[in-house]
């Protein structure tokens, strides 16, 4: 069992991925936008952060920059739909920045399971 902290800001989003990994026996947290991840980071020290790149108030981008200053080996699966640009140009910043993983929505849950399990194992 891990502590996972699911950041999106689609609710319906954060509430599939959080109902989905509970199943498995996690215990999950979540967040609306980068600065309450960031919050919820400090509080919670989850395993894994479950991370959408293109959100309002602070996007994934940054908030891994600032997530891998407070812990250069915390693991991130990043997370998007593309936006503007294509999801595949967002996801490969995110993994030059230290991102795990990287996911384009729409996620299979039955894969963003396996790479929590994945980083949780490791």
């Amino acid at each position: 069992m891990g502590k996972i902290l699911v950041v999106d800001d689609d609710e319906n989003i954060r509430n599939v991925f959080k109902r989905a990994l509970e199943k498995v026996n996690h215990k999950v947290i979540v967040a609306e936008n980068g600065i309450v991840c960031e919050q919820q980071y400090k509080k919670d020290k989850p395993d894994v952060v479950v991370l959408d790149i293109l959100m309002p108030i602070q996007e994934g981008i940054e908030t891994i920059l600032n997530l891998k200053s407070y812990n250069n080996d915390i693991k991130i699966i990043a997370i998007s739909g593309g936006g503007m640009g294509s999801a595949d140009n967002y996801l490969d910043n995110a993994l030059k920045l230290g991102a795990n993983y990287a996911m384009e929505k729409p996620v299979k849950i039955t894969e963003l399971i396996s790479k929590v399990e994945i980083l949780l194992s490791n």
